[in-house]
Parts: C-alpha cells; structure tokens; sequence
C-alpha cells in the first residue's frame, strides 16, 4: 500500500498508472464481492482509500499548477 508520501513522490505517469491499477483491483473486488465471498474484504476499502489518495494529489498538482501559471489580463 502505498502512503500518501509515496504517492507525492511518483511523477505524474506513474500516478496515472497507480490510479488504474487500483480501478481495476477495485472492479475485480466488487465483482468478486457480488459472486463469491472476499478472503479479505479490507481489500475493498484499501483500494478505494488508494484511489481517492491518488484523485487528492492530482487534484492538487493540477491547482499548483494553474496558480503558478501568472494572470493574463485582457
């Protein structure tokens, strides 16, 4: 499980490749959850909590990117 440092550190393609990585873990679980029973369920949660972790730090290099960029005035 990655922790939210780790995540900081990783370039933007690598987070792009975490995020899908963990949808797909995520869908595989639902669906497992739906038609058999998990060995562990906690996988559910840890996996959602990684793509919300993810979603939070792209949310936040995209704002520190636009406020970085100076004003245009017209």
């Amino acid at each position: 499980m990655a922790e939210a440092s780790e995540l900081r550190d990783m370039s933007d393609e690598q987070l792009e490749l975490t995020l899908k990585e963990a949808r797909e873990n995520l869908f595989r679980f639902h669906i497992q959850a739906q038609t058999d029973r998990l060995d562990a369920p906690s996988e559910l949660r840890r996996h959602r909590r990684l793509v919300a972790r993810v979603k939070t730090i792209q949310t936040q290099r995209q704002k520190a990117a636009v406020q970085s960029q100076p004003a245009t005035e017209s």
